[in-house]
């Protein structure tokens, strides 16, 4: 059994974060082993309070995952702060199995990073096989908007220039569009708009699809539009969470 391991935030509502990742995981028959970064207090409606975990303690956890059996395939969510990025990169120890998934700007477009943690994302990326950053993350990266199609494609090709890993960019509300960069060449994944859906957790979660896909050795076309396809069944399969609130539904395979 191929095994996956989740470096990331805890969401309690299980919406996002390392319970997003568990899921999915699991969803593609995999064991899912994990390591917190960061205590939250969240739900689909914001994030109310965030609990730092000691990066000792961080360390701590990898070493015991790495003990006990090979890992096949890393994901990387929220790390918090410079300290906590550094410590994950160095326990790594050159390690590049890994999809790293850029979490620095909320939807709102507010920056969860300070300018060196931000710094230090860049250049941790340059140890990863794929970063998977939404538009707003990837406007911090660049230090420039992006406002459509085009200005999505250059970034992309951009950031895996300047980062020296393949690029999957996310393109959010420009279509519903993915943009992968892989050596300068450009595929566009395109999708669906799914209207009353609420979209906590989706970026989690097609990471983590994406490592699992990587973990059975598909290039990485086939892993991104397999894990794409998987994200968009889990969101048409939602389940209401109450009366105003739809989710993902892992569980429609």
């Amino acid at each position: 059994m191929k095994k996956i391991l989740s470096i990331a935030g805890s969401d309690p509502s299980g919406g996002a974060g390392l319970q997003a990742d568990i899921k999915t995981i699991q969803a593609h028959k995999m064991y899912a082993m994990s390591v917190i970064t960061a205590l939250t207090a969240q739900n689909t409606s914001g994030v109310f309070g965030v609990l730092r975990v000691d990066a000792d303690f961080i360390k701590a956890q990898i070493k015991a995952c790495f003990d006990e059996c090979e890992i096949d395939f890393i994901k990387i969510g929220m790390l918090y702060d410079e300290e906590i990025i550094n410590c994950v990169k160095n326990t790594l120890n050159g390690y590049s199995k890994i999809v790293l998934d850029p979490v620095m700007v909320s939807t709102s477009g507010a920056r969860l990073l300070d300018e060196r943690a931000i710094n230090a994302i860049k250049d941790f990326a340059k140890n990863v096989y794929l970063i998977t950053p939404n538009l707003y993350e990837a406007e911090v990266l660049l230090g420039e908007k992006i406002t459509n199609e085009k200005d999505a494609i250059n970034a992309a090709k951009s950031l895996e220039k300047t980062l020296n890993c393949k690029v999957l960019l996310k393109g959010g509300h420009l279509k519903a569009s993915d943009f992968l960069s892989e050596n300068g060449e450009i595929t566009i994944f395109k999708g669906e708009k799914i209207k009353n859906i609420v979209t906590h957790g989706t970026g989690c979660t097609l990471s983590s699809a994406i490592a699992c896909n990587l973990a059975l050795n598909e290039d990485i076309k086939t892993a991104c539009k397999n894990a794409k396809d998987y994200v968009s069944n889990a969101l048409k399969n939602s389940f209401s969470f109450n009366s105003s609130v739809k989710l993902l539904n892992h569980n429609f395979i």
